[in-house]
Formats: C-alpha cells, structure tokens, sequence
C-alpha cells in the first residue's frame, strides 16, 4: 500500500511541468570544484525541518557526483525557496436557473476541487570560495499542495534536487 501512495507521486510529480533553468560561468573550470559546504543561513523560505531535508538529500546526491562535503570547501551552497498562492481554476460550478418571457432567475456559484496549490520556485546557487561569485545556478518552478505530509515532502525534494543536479556540471561547448 505504501509503495501505491509512492506511485501515485511519482505520477503527480511526472504530470507536473517543472522544468530546471540554469545559469552559469562560462569562463568556470567545473572540474575544480570537488568539495563544498553549505552557507550557515542556507535553506531561505524553507522551515527549518525542510532545511534538514534538503540539505540531507542535496549531501547525498552531490556523493552520487563524486563532490565532497568539507570544512574547508572549494565552494558555498545556497538554496532559496519562494512561495506564492496560485490560481485554482479547477473548479465545479453549480447552476439553476429559469427562464420565461418576462423574467428569469438564476444561481451559480464554484466549488474548488482539491486543496490549497502553491507555486514555489527553487533556487540552488553554487559560490567560489575563493572569490564569493556566483559560477552556478539552477531555477525549477513547480506547483505543490499547501498541506503536505513530511514523507511527501521529502519526496518532492528528492525528486526536485535529484532533477537540478541533472544539469549540474553544464554541458559546456
């Protein structure tokens, strides 16, 4: 039954249209950058549960690319998440109504299907500790239900971060 609910997400997550854009240093030497360190107010707009979150999952998806955390980093992670109400126009509307050759009356009125959505944008930004620039960021904007369970969640982070780090050393020309 767990795995059905896990299913069911990845279809959720599959019909979305989030979609990564990335920004970076074309004069950056990517193959440099072997170790990192998150900045200490890293996680803005994001609880400090969801903080824990990704940055757990960033640690362990960044190891899958052969990067290291450490003390002494060759850059700086920042991640920032924006949030805004979206438009639901999903909605069921209801009407009565009468007609007649001198008057008429109705009534209609909608009912939103589904909770509460949110857009959120997702920023990752990768800093040189040498020089504190910016050589590295990934933008993804995706819709999310306002009330999430935690194993939801840290799903969509997984899948989030999982997708950002998709494009992540550039595919440079």
């Amino acid at each position: 039954m767990k795995n059905l609910k896990y299913l069911f997400l990845v279809l959720l997550m599959s019909c979305s249209t989030s979609k990564v854009i990335t920004d970076y240093d074309d004069k950056a030497d990517f193959s440099s950058f072997k170790t990192y360190a998150f900045y200490k107010d890293v996680g803005k707009g994001l609880n400090e549960l969801d903080v824990r979150r990704v940055t757990s999952i960033m640690n362990t998806e960044l190891n899958k690319l052969g990067i290291q955390k450490s003390e002494n980093p060759d850059f700086f992670i920042n991640i920032i998440s924006n949030t805004t109400e979206a438009t639901n126009n999903n909605t069921i509307g209801i009407g009565v109504g009468s007609g007649g050759r001198n008057g008429g009356f109705g009534i209609s009125g909608g009912i939103p299907i589904g909770g509460k959505k949110l857009n959120e944008e997702f920023i990752v930004e990768f800093v040189a500790a040498t020089n504190n620039t910016l050589f590295w960021e990934a933008v993804l904007n995706s819709t999310i239900n306002e009330n999430r369970k935690p194993e939801e969640k840290e799903f969509h982070f997984q899948e989030i971060i999982k997708i950002i780090l998709e494009k992540y050393p550039p595919k440079q020309k």
